[in-house]
């Protein structure tokens, strides 16, 4: 290992946090201006279809930053399915679904430098797996935080070692690109800190007589405040069945807000705090139409959870209709998400064969 895996990775969120949303800032004022320099990589597990957490959480700055003309890598992250997940059979629809979503949101490979793939076609990537591992000790592993939550969410009483080595291969994901930007929210922190550790090690291991191989990614951190499921008590998931999909129609989704928890109180008001259910459902409309949550509370007044369900529902079909639309006719198009993807998988490949290359040369090991 390398000499200074002598210091263990800090992974305390706080520190890491403070120093994350200073360069945030300072990439948010630059990106715009010199796109060009930054690779952006980002992505999704295909555990499902996507929902109006991701849409507004992820999608919708993707699209910004692509239209930006920011490169943008973006990975459906199909081995990392099978750390926590039995769905496994489901893995290849599950990714098509994806690219649909995708695609409806706004993401044009065709006409943006984005390049969407999944990572298991990507054997390049895979192989810096091996020389990772050794940068890293078993202790930093297991002590990951965001490792440690993911498998008390999901339940695992029998943990498989993919489960603690997957940040690793996130490592990988982020490198094999040369990704230097990697849009996160706060408790994916660890897993960037984890990917700086190893790319730093290894070009202080491995390139003390020649350029870093690799760069040390940023954190750029969503502005989107966290998105609670229509329970108002946890983030929206669809294993929590507290979703809307955009794949719902206009129905369906007005049939699922209609259930969506809120108070007893009747006039409607925009405190946080104390009324979480309420205050989701007026930032998820607040997300819609960009007005002040506080000042749709003011507008619904007394008319109670009834009315504020039925703002939510009117302006959160206005909003994902055309995406909708875009998606009824992707589903249509069956070949054309495959040649997205393997356009991707070529376009990858490319980028993972010349640093995989480059890997070699500095470790020694060109025949």
């Amino acid at each position: 290992m390398a000499e200074d895996t002598v210091k263990e990775i800090d992974y305390d969120s706080n520190k890491t946090f403070e120093a994350a949303v200073q360069r945030s800032k300072e990439i948010e004022a630059d990106i715009t201006v010199n796109p060009q320099k930054y690779r952006v990589l980002t992505g999704d597990r295909p555990t499902g279809r996507l929902h109006i957490g991701h849409y507004f959480g992820s999608l919708q700055n993707r699209v910004r930053l692509a239209k930006l003309g920011v490169p943008t890598m973006i990975l459906i992250a199909d081995y990392q399915v099978l750390t926590d997940h039995d769905a496994f059979d489901k893995i290849s629809q599950n990714t098509k679904e994806l690219v649909i979503d995708y695609l409806a949101a706004g993401l044009n490979p065709e006409e943006q430098n984005v390049t969407i793939y999944p990572h298991s076609y990507i054997p390049e990537c895979n192989q810096l797996m091996l020389p990772f591992l050794t940068l890293v000790s078993n202790a930093e592993l297991s002590r990951n935080p965001t490792v440690k939550e993911e498998i008390e969410s999901a339940g695992l009483k029998n943990v498989n070692a993919g489960m603690y080595t997957y940040p690793i291969h996130q490592a990988c994901d982020i490198l094999f690109c040369k990704g230097n930007v990697v849009p996160v929210g706060k408790d994916q922190l660890p897993h960037l800190e984890l990917t700086r550790t190893i790319a730093r090690r290894f070009n202080k291991k491995f390139c003390k007589n020649t350029k870093p191989v690799f760069p040390m990614p940023q954190a750029l951190l969503s502005k989107t405040p966290s998105i609670l499921g229509l329970d108002g008590s946890q983030k929206m998931s669809k294993s929590r069945n507290n979703a809307v999909f955009l794949s719902n129609n206009e129905d369906e989704t007005a049939a699922l807000i209609s259930k969506a928890k809120t108070d007893s109180q009747r006039l409607i008001t925009y405190e946080p705090e104390t009324r979480p259910e309420v205050a989701n459902l007026l930032m998820l409309i607040s997300l819609c139409t960009k007005e002040d949550p506080v000042s749709i509370a003011s507008k619904i007044g007394e008319k109670g959870g009834g009315e504020l369900k039925k703002v939510l529902t009117e302006v959160l079909n206005e909003e994902l209709r055309p995406l909708r639309q875009k998606r009824a006719e992707l589903e249509k198009a069956p070949d054309y998400i495959a040649q997205v993807l393997n356009n991707g998988v070529e376009k990858a490949r490319e980028i993972a064969v010349q640093t995989l290359n480059e890997v070699r040369q500095v470790m020694n090991m060109v025949i």
